[in-house]
């Protein structure tokens, strides 16, 4: 019987993985069937394509403990698996789209991961200061019988980065594993390269590998950020949608902690939080600075998630 050796996916790129073993040694490995469709932060059961081979196949996945996707009307795309948190990272400049943030939070919250947002660019006042402002109902937020606040939000400066915000980031995460989430252009790259000095001939090489010869900027991948293994960043491809349809428009609600928080204080159990009488969640909807207050803008968000997710798909 051959024996499966155990390992971690450290970088993805289609159907093909890059998996650590134990030692520190990596070897790129290729699914068996679809069941061993693996991606980063799986840990799988492997074995070498033969005897003294650079190359291996995924046996199977082992049971994860959570998994973030974002999933369209045609497919679903996953970003990592067994996560501690994601840190979305936006920018003041161009303004961030509410919609793409809502999203991104509705997911992490549906897959049980604690979110973070880290708004960048805070050495452009002006735009920054605008983009803080609209920020409010997140800095605020509450959680359901929580003292403390539902969201962590940090501000950067990934330009002019030097060691204060460096630390900070390193201790944000110390000791577990960070997906580095968030659309194109707003320096997701800049962040990496800031926490792993040579992260960017080390994703040369990955994506070169994974790509039969070609670079490619869609490979997802994990970087250690301390000599231990103890704490990883992995990073995604940037995107510009985001799909939620691999949940039902009722979901959107408990997903939501604003709207959560008086969800269960409306006349009708089914309440859609839409325009039925007696509903709490509207009776909360308003530009009043309070942190009970559910902002139109949240709000509008979840009304066109609602329609989307209530349309019919033929």
């Amino acid at each position: 019987m051959t024996l499966l050796a155990e390992g971690l996916v450290v970088a993805a790129h289609g159907r093909h993985c890059v998996v650590e073993s134990g030692d520190g040694g990596r070897r790129i490995c290729h699914p068996r069937g679809k069941k061993s469709l693996a991606v980063v932060g799986d840990r799988v059961h492997w074995q070498a394509a033969r005897p003294g081979s650079p190359e291996g196949t995924i046996e199977d996945v082992l049971a994860r403990r959570n998994l973030l996707y974002r999933q369209d009307e045609v497919r679903s795309k996953s970003f990592a698996a067994n996560l501690d948190q994601v840190l979305i990272l936006i920018a003041a400049a161009p303004p961030f789209s509410d919609s793409l943030l809502t999203r991104s939070l509705i997911a992490t919250e549906a897959a049980g991961v604690t979110p973070v947002i880290a708004l960048n660019k805070s050495d452009l006042v002006t735009p920054f200061n605008a983009a803080w402002e609209r920020l409010w109902p997140y800095r605020h937020m509450v959680g359901n019988g929580q003292g403390a606040h539902r969201y962590r939000v940090l501000p950067l400066s990934l330009a002019q980065s030097g060691s204060a915000d460096r630390q900070a980031l390193l201790a944000l995460m110390h000791g577990k594993t960070t997906l580095l989430l968030g659309p194109s252009g707003v320096g997701k790259s800049t962040l990496v390269n800031l926490l792993v000095p040579g992260a960017a001939a080390l994703t040369g090489e990955l994506s070169r590998a994974l790509g039969k010869g070609r670079h490619t900027t869609t490979t997802t991948t994990l970087y250690w950020l301390d000599a231990e293994r103890r704490s990883a960043l992995i990073d995604s491809p940037g995107f510009q949608t985001f799909g939620l349809h691999h949940l039902a428009a009722t979901e959107l609600a408990r997903q939501m902690p604003d709207i959560a928080a008086h969800a269960g204080e409306c006349r009708f159990y089914n309440c859609t939080h839409l325009h039925e009488p007696g509903c709490a969640v509207l009776a909360h909807v308003t530009d009043q600075r309070n942190a009970s207050a559910i902002s139109p803008q949240r709000h509008r968000v979840y009304r066109e998630l609602f329609a989307e997710l209530s349309a019919s798909p033929y």
